[in-house]
Formats: structure tokens, C-alpha cells, sequence
């Protein structure tokens, strides 16, 4: 009895850091003229916010120095869905106004209940900054999907849209907004992101693969040099930066070729989407993660 008496206020208080997330979450996106919805570019938001973003080889998640002036560092080790999250992260500690911070590496993103309060609400923060309600229930409306039903292969495809891991956006369904329930989290949680390349592909590869399906709905992708790109059949992109591979049951799919910025359309629809190709493991400040590379005169 007085382990659910003591259960009890715990609860309660991750509940309201999380409300607090979410609060954060949408005054940080009103502040720079975003809507409550739409996916967002995280580097972008941060640049709004006057905080510089840098990706360094370091063996741990991130870091946040609030002095001499704001600055969030992200390990460039880890994969792109989790490296978004980080600076997330990161940016909630600069918006909660907590001191400079080290985050190391972690196994997962499940929101476990022994976190410090700090910790707790820069999770929320990233996740509702990311991942917003309304956003959410409007991509799964769009591809006609319920939660609890849809396969991992359609999920993968709107942690895509949403720059996220599978497993943070299925976290955040199940921990966060209570859209799915327990058991098909579990279920869900078995399924690896190669697993899904493997059945999408017909074949086992290493490097990450990115679907922007026909919903996509993000101004920007972001992906890294050698990387797969699964998009819509009937699309127009530079040959010069993506390379064809083959047709696939479910669209065209494409490698990366060298870092630099395309405009990728499908004529006579309003679907086309800015894919921004970053050299692996870019080590630098974020916003010249695009640049081309350089060759002698």
C-alpha cells in the first residue's frame, strides 16, 4: 500500500514536467513563426533562438554550455533521427535556462521515471518540438492509418517526415500522447530499423534509408553522403547529387552521391521537398553541414 502511495506524487510530477514540455514546446515554435503542426528543421529553430549548433567527434549524446554565449554540441557518432533529438534536447535545457549540461550516451529514449526533473523536461520539450499533437494525428489521417494498427514500415515512414527515430516516435506515441498502447509498443519496439531496410530493400545494407513517401509533407530532408533515399515514383531530382539505383514495389530509390542542397519535385503535384546531403559524420557547425566539397583551382 505505500509503494502506490508513494507512486502516486511521483506520477503526478512527471506528468506535470511534461506539461511544461509541451507548454515550452509551443511557445518556442510561436516565437519563431512556426505553426503547431508542420515538421520543423531543429538546427534551424536553434539558429532562431540565437543558440549556435556544432556536431563534434564525441563519444556521448550532447552538451549544452550556456556560457560565455549559448552553445549545443552533438555527437556526430550517432544516427541522424538521434542526433535531431539531442539538439532538441539540448535546446530545451537553453529555453528551461538550466545551466551547461553533459548528456551521455543512452540506450534508449523510454522516459524512465528515475530521470532528474531537468532531464524530464528537456525529453518533453524535444519531443512535442519535434513531434507536435497535432502534427501527429494529421499524418496518420493523411495515410488513412490508426495507431495501433499501422505496420512499422508505415511508422518508419513518418518518424522520417518528422526527422525522428522509429523509437522515439513510437516512445513518444505510447509514453508521451498515449496514441498507441503497451502491447503494440512492445511489439513495435522488436522491429529494427534494419529490419525495415531489409524488407523495403530486398537486401541487408549498413547505411540509413530515408523514405519521403507521398504524404511527406516537410520543406527539408536531411541525409548524409552514401545514405538511401526512397521517394515517390515520377520524381524529378540531380542526377549529379542522387544516383538512381532501381524501382522498388513502393517507390524509386536513390543513393547520395556528395554533399550539397536539391530541389526534388514531382511535376503536376505539389509535392517537392529540399534534400540536403551532409558528408558522414560532419564535423563542423551545423549550418554549413550542406556545403559542397571544395576542389583545388
Amino acid at each position: 500500500m505505500s509503494n502506490l502511495a508513494s507512486a502516486a506524487p511521483a506520477f503526478a510530477t512527471q506528468k506535470s514536467l511534461v506539461m511544461k514540455g509541451m507548454q515550452a514546446a509551443i511557445i518556442a515554435r510561436t516565437k519563431a513563426g512556426l505553426d503547431l503542426k508542420s515538421p520543423i528543421c531543429i538546427y534551424g529553430l536553434c539558429e532562431t533562438h540565437r543558440v549556435t549548433v556544432r556536431f563534434n567527434d564525441i563519444s556521448m549524446e550532447g552538451m549544452y554550455d550556456r556560457q560565455p554565449k549559448p552553445r549545443i554540441h552533438v555527437s556526430a557518432l550517432r544516427p541522424l533521427g538521434r542526433r535531431t533529438f539531442t539538439c532538441a534536447h539540448e535546446l530545451g535545457h537553453h529555453i528551461f535556462g538550466h545551466g551547461s549540461t553533459i548528456d551521455e550516451l543512452r540506450d534508449d529514449l523510454s522516459g524512465k521515471a528515475d530521470r532528474p526533473p531537468n532531464e524530464v523536461l528537456a525529453d518533453a520539450f524535444a519531443s512535442f518540438v519535434l513531434m507536435p499533437t497535432l502534427g501527429l494525428r494529421e499524418a496518420f489521417s493523411r495515410r488513412k492509418l490508426d495507431p495501433n494498427t499501422a505496420s512499422a514500415v508505415e511508422l518508419y515512414a513518418i518518424a522520417c517526415n518528422f526527422g525522428v527515430g522509429q523509437a522515439t516516435l513510437v516512445n513518444h506515441l505510447a509514453l508521451t500522447v498515449d496514441m498507441i498502447n503497451p502491447v503494440r509498443r512492445a511489439a513495435l519496439g522488436r522491429i529494427t530499423p534494419k529490419i525495415i531496410r531489409t524488407e523495403l530493400l530486398g537486401e541487408t545494407v549498413k547505411e540509413q534509408l530515408t523514405i519521403a513517401d507521398q504524404h511527406w509533407n516537410s520543406p527539408t530532408l536531411d541525409m548524409e553522403q552514401g545514405c538511401w533515399l526512397l521517394l515517390p515514383m515520377g520524381v524529378i531530382v540531380d542526377t549529379a547529387l542522387l544516383m538512381p539505383i532501381r524501382d522498388t514495389a513502393t517507390g524509386r530509390l536513390f543513393r547520395a552521391l556528395k554533399p550539397g542542397i536539391t530541389r526534388v519535385v514531382i511535376p503536376g503535384s505539389t509535392w517537392a521537398t529540399y534534400v540536403r546531403i551532409a558528408r558522414p559524420q560532419y564535423v563542423g557547425l551545423a549550418k554549413y553541414r550542406h556545403l559542397e566539397d571544395l576542389t583545388d583551382e
